[in-house]
């Protein structure tokens, strides 16, 4: 599908994988409408790189709902990235107890609630679009599409470590809706796939001690080293760009397989 011309939302657009999602989609000429939480940086984010900031949290129905309605405001809404979540790390039983029941919840619910909250709103508005031809790459020949949504979940949701318990059932979650999502969606047009990255370099990665850093790139087969924003953008615009990846969950992973701990 074209990005020119499209509005799009990127949720955790603040940061990380968003604000470089972000920014790609804007350089290939898509308005794009960023949604983070309003203690976020996202108002200053999005003055720096050219886009519109919605203070939302993604599981709350009456913020998304505005956020979508910014998104259509500015140009048909044919693209939404998920990038909003948050990681947590506590074993089934530790040296406090049992794994806070409190913490296992608000994990699921911002990472499997707000990323399936954001996709429903968005397909909405995306299903009352007039379909545009998908031709946008040479060779690629010319298909319908309203919209195209990329999920993020992560390695964790088929290596979970010790102690991500809770982590990893959301993103096996996000990725264990992709292809039911894709296949209800299907008679809309809109495409749906999910990115599932290994270890990358956000600002929670950066915040680790530097020797921490060094043993997870050397665990890297090939390349040995985090991934970046800009190849996870750059797999998101791929997908959006080629009409035939539907229903998938893509490793962004360097081969790596993450051990118990």
């Amino acid at each position: 599908m074209r990005i020119d011309g499209c509005s799009a939302i990127v949720t955790g657009g603040a940061s990380g994988l968003g604000r470089g999602t972000a920014e790609v989609l804007i350089a290939a000429g898509a308005r794009v409408v960023i949604v983070d939480l309003p203690s976020s940086p996202g108002a200053a984010v999005a003055d720096e790189i050219g886009a519109v900031f919605a203070p939302a949290d993604v599981t709350d129905e009456a913020q998304v709902r505005e956020a979508v309605e910014a998104a259509v405001a500015l140009a048909p809404l044919r693209i939404t990235v998920n990038c909003a979540g948050i990681a947590t790390a506590s074993r089934t039983v530790g040296r406090e107890g049992p794994h806070p029941l409190d913490l296992f919840e608000r994990t699921l619910r911002i990472n499997v609630v707000g990323t399936f909250n954001v996709a429903r709103l968005a397909a909405a508005a995306m299903a009352a679009n007039e379909p545009t031809d998908a031709e946008s790459l040479p060779g690629i020949p010319a298909t319908a599409e309203r919209g195209v949504i990329v999920n993020t979940a992560s390695v964790a949701a088929f290596d979970g470590q010790i102690g991500q318990a809770a982590y990893s059932a959301s993103k096996g979650a996000v990725a264990a809706m992709t292809l039911p999502l894709a296949r209800d969606l299907s008679k809309l047009l809109i495409r749906v796939a999910t990115i599932a990255p290994g270890i990358m370099q956000t600002p929670m990665m950066a915040g680790m001690p530097e020797d921490v850093q060094r043993a997870l790139e050397e665990s890297i087969p090939h390349p040995s080293r985090m991934g970046t924003p800009a190849e996870y953008a750059a797999l998101a615009r791929h997908i959006i760009e080629n009409p035939l990846l539907n229903g998938e969950t893509i490793r962004l992973d360097g081969a790596i397989r993450m051990a118990p701990k």
